[in-house]
């Protein structure tokens, strides 16, 4: 996965909604070497590949049972490859053993949409962003 960085950061930098450049990322700790290095502890990725190029991803974060990112390009928007990642993660932190699974994102946003007609739960509201969490029925569904 650590081989995947640069087209990580590349999705990264090229999303409408919540784009960051960058030295946004780096401001904020998130550089080619930090995401590598998460790699190697508790976070995993998975890549979606189209003719060799990454274009789109997901991570998660085991010890802190969240979902890191989840990015996909403008193009590929609305193929179901979002949804295809994000059950990857999830199906991923249930099976190590997370308890409740939260994310972070803007409310009202294209993804706060995504997530909660997936089932994900409003869980309260920081400045600028909104908290989510998977519903408890989707353990008992994924555990199954």
């Amino acid at each position: 996965m650590a081989a995947d960085v640069a087209g990580i950061m590349y999705v990264r930098t090229s999303v409408i909604e919540n784009a960051l450049t960058l030295d946004q990322l780096a401001q904020r700790g998130i550089t080619n070497a930090s995401i590598a290095a998460s790699f190697l502890a508790d976070c995993k990725g998975w890549v979606a590949v189209r003719r060799g190029e990454i274009v789109a991803f997901s991570i998660a974060d085991r010890a802190g049972e969240s979902l890191f990112a989840l990015f996909v390009l403008p193009g590929y928007e609305g193929r179901g490859i979002g949804g295809r990642l994000l059950d990857e993660a999830v199906h991923w932190l249930w099976d190590s053993g997370a308890e409740r699974i939260s994310l972070t994102t803007a409310p009202g946003s294209r993804a706060s949409r995504f997530y909660e007609t997936r089932g994900w739960q409003r869980a309260g509201l920081t400045i600028g962003a909104m908290a989510v969490h998977g519903v408890v029925a989707a353990l008992t569904a994924l555990s199954a």
